[in-house]
């Protein structure tokens, strides 16, 4: 959880064709935080999105919990991503016109057996499963000192409590595993130790967490890193 092997991907570039990956291969175990360094464009990002069942690759496999990911209709596809991933981006991808606490909830939303519920703070209807969704991202809210910040939407927020919020939504499911890209790039040293400290506390708590960067700071965190370089990993950085 998560296991790929052999992947390759490319794209079309203005001079042809670019590998993004050729034939990468990696394993995260529950408990392990991994850190895949490398300079910007490298991969890091591409390998991370076929990882989390985001992006197809032309070749090779990807696993999570043993589920051949690609091989599932998108449907299921979406509904293993909700439930077993959560995403931490450098940009954040918070929905402009929702509250923190909608943007938090809206992990809830691809989840099965939803029940529609109007919250606070918000305008929209937001699908929660039956039970304590609201109270968890409340919870959430708090650890990551959000709590009077609730009925702000994302443009009243600085950037690190942009970045809180995106990862208290990570969380919000209790997945396995957190795929994590570039996720202290925006941040100062204080909110970057505040995201860091968390996923390595997620990690201790047995979820595995696949962090991409080039920042040797983060990656220092991890408990295993990686070198990719031109399109492929490289062994321990």
């Amino acid at each position: 959880m998560p296991k790929v092997e052999g992947l390759r991907k490319t794209f079309r570039g203005p001079s042809g064709m670019v590998s993004a990956l050729s034939g990468a291969a990696l394993s995260v175990a529950p408990g392990e935080f991994v850190a895949v360094q490398g300079p910007s464009g490298c991969g890091k990002t591409t390998l991370l999105l076929a990882a989390g069942g985001l992006l197809p690759p032309d070749s090779g496999s990807v696993q999570v919990d043993g589920q051949e990911v690609y091989a599932l209709p998108a449907a299921a596809r979406a509904r293993l991503r909700a439930e077993r991933i959560g995403f931490v981006f450098q940009q954040f991808h918070l929905v402009p016109y929702l509250s923190v606490l909608d943007n938090i909830l809206a992990a809830a939303m691809a989840l099965p057996a939803g029940t529609d519920r109007q919250f606070p703070n918000s305008r929209k209807l937001v699908s929660v499963p039956a039970g304590a969704a609201q109270a968890r991202a409340l919870e959430l809210a708090q650890q990551f000192g959000l709590e009077t910040r609730l009925g702000h939407v994302p443009a009243q927020l600085s950037t690190g409590e942009r970045q809180r919020t995106a990862l208290a939504r990570a969380l919000l499911n209790r997945p396995k595993l957190i795929l994590a890209d570039e996720p202290t790039g925006n941040l100062d040293a204080e909110n970057a130790r505040v995201v860091l400290a968390s996923l390595s506390h997620f990690a201790r708590s047995g979820g595995a967490v696949l962090l991409v960067t080039h920042d040797q700071a983060a990656a220092e965190c991890a408990g295993r890193r990686l070198r990719f370089k031109d399109s492929k990993l490289e062994g321990e950085a």
